[in-house]
Order: structure tokens, then C-alpha cells, then sequence
């Protein structure tokens, strides 16, 4: 029997124009785990710029890092999950915490955190629907290496789009 891998798309998005600056072609299923470290690191060494916040989406808001990106001088915004107590708030420090997780974890707390992550939906999220718009909702090719290509090409699609748009 045949099996048919499940690739797991991953885009860093510039706020302020929406051009895609990252991508990457996983096969695990899962937002978990250490994609937020290695993208930060892909923007960079493309760009040439570090980016001063981030954006990040809950699944890759493991603690660990949360505490990696701010040793690394960003401003991490990312959602709080629920508390698994009725008497903590997902604010309140918990054991083991390091100093970044701890800031982290008031940073969500303020208004003006909660606002400024209302723009990753308003950025990545509509990035990603424009990706599905551009006809990216399943691989035709086998392999990380094309899968990725394939994803190279539509980001590519999408930022001559937005560089048109921004022209004007």
C-alpha cells in the first residue's frame, strides 16, 4: 500500500507589506516544535535584517522558544494559552519560567500585546488565503525539495503582486 505524505507549509510574513519573506515544507503535521527559531533564522539570512518583533502563531509558542527569540533581541508576541487552573490567569508566572517567558506572559496581558497580535491574522493569515488563492492547496509533485519549489514559485506569484499593489 501506498502512502501519501502530508506536507505542512510555513510562511513568514512582513506586516507592513504583506510580501512573504520565509517559507518552508515540512512533513510533520504539527505547528510544534522549533519552526518559529529556524524561519527567524531563514528571514535573516535572506533579508539581511533581523525582524525587531514576531508574530508567531500559538502552535509555535513553546516556551522554550519564546525564551530562544528573546535571547536573540525579538520582541515575541504570541497568544496565552488558557490556564489549566480556575485560579491562575495564563499571565501568572508559573515554576521553571524564564525571565523571556515571564515578560512574555505580561507582554499578553497589556492591551497594547493583545493589539499588536491582532495583526498576525491580519497578515499571515490573509497571506496564507492568498497562497490558496493562487491554486496552493495540494502538492502534485513527491518530496520536500519540490514541494518546496512549488512553494518558492506561488510566494514569488504573490509578492510581484504585492509589490504591484504598493506601486500605486
Amino acid at each position: 500500500m501506498a502512502t501519501q505524505s502530508a506536507y505542512n507549509v510555513q510562511l513568514a510574513t512582513d506586516a507592513g507589506s504583506g510580501v512573504i519573506v520565509g517559507a518552508a515544507v515540512l512533513n510533520e503535521g504539527s505547528d510544534k516544535g522549533r519552526q518559529a527559531e529556524t524561519m527567524e533564522e531563514q528571514v535573516e539570512s535572506r533579508s539581511g535584517a533581523r525582524p525587531q518583533d514576531y508574530l508567531i502563531d500559538g502552535g509555535f509558542a513553546e516556551l522554550d522558544t519564546i525564551t530562544t527569540l528573546t535571547k536573540r533581541k525579538l520582541t515575541v508576541y504570541a497568544p496565552l494559552r488558557e490556564p489549566k487552573s480556575a485560579t491562575g490567569t495564563g499571565s501568572s508566572p508559573k515554576d521553571g519560567d524564564s525571565p523571556e517567558v515571564a515578560a512574555w506572559r505580561q507582554r499578553m496581558e497589556t492591551e497594547e500585546g493583545k493589539s499588536l497580535y491582532k495583526l498576525r491574522a491580519a497578515t499571515a493569515e490573509w497571506a496564507n488565503a492568498q497562497v490558496r488563492c493562487h491554486g496552493l492547496r495540494s502538492f502534485t509533485v513527491r518530496g520536500l525539495g519540490m514541494a518546496l519549489s512549488v512553494v518558492f514559485l506561488v510566494a514569488i506569484a504573490h509578492n510581484l503582486t504585492r509589490w504591484a499593489a504598493l506601486a500605486t
